[in-house]
């Protein structure tokens, strides 16, 4: 284990197997390996840099499940799936979802805001992907171990 310093804030960084306590680091400067973090990652939900303009939350999506039917009404967001396969669904109500396509590791999806939108894990590992929110959508901080812990939130 190593003690990096990241602006301000220091990090431990374990160089044998190549990772580092995920929090929320912002809204200090970071710079790291997106796609080993974002793998070695088996929360729902971390929030791993948030700021005033912008927010990293990287996700685990298990076997057969989703990350839920939602809108942001006011917030755009860029998800990048780093292992894994799903399908992304899209439409501008949550009866009429005709977007829709397979995913992969490396593919990037973009959601305007005001879009329903949703992401479904069809492949046999737990889907490891981050998103990023223009303005932040969570508070910061934002842990979800599970899907449960995620929703129970947000009522």
């Amino acid at each position: 284990m190593k003690n990096c310093l990241n602006g301000q804030q220091a990090y431990m960084f374990n160089y044998n197997t190549n990772t580092m306590n995920l929090k929320d680091y912002g809204p200090n400067p970071l710079a790291i390996n997106i796609n080993d973090v974002a793998k070695q990652n088996n929360t729902f939900r971390t929030a791993l840099w948030t700021g005033e303009n912008l927010q990293v939350t990287l996700m685990s999506i298990d076997v057969g499940d989703d990350i839920g039917l939602e809108i942001h009404e006011t917030t755009d967001q860029f998800i990048r799936i780093e292992e894994g396969q799903a399908i992304v669904v899209m439409g501008d109500s949550k009866n009429n979802l005709d977007f829709q396509k397979r995913i992969y590791d490396d593919f990037a999806i973009v959601i305007p805001a005001g879009k329903w939108h949703n992401v479904i894990n069809v492949g046999n590992q737990p889907l490891k992907l981050y998103a990023i929110y223009a303005p932040p959508h969570h508070p910061f901080g934002t842990v979800h171990q599970t899907k449960s812990d995620a929703q129970a939130s947000e009522h």
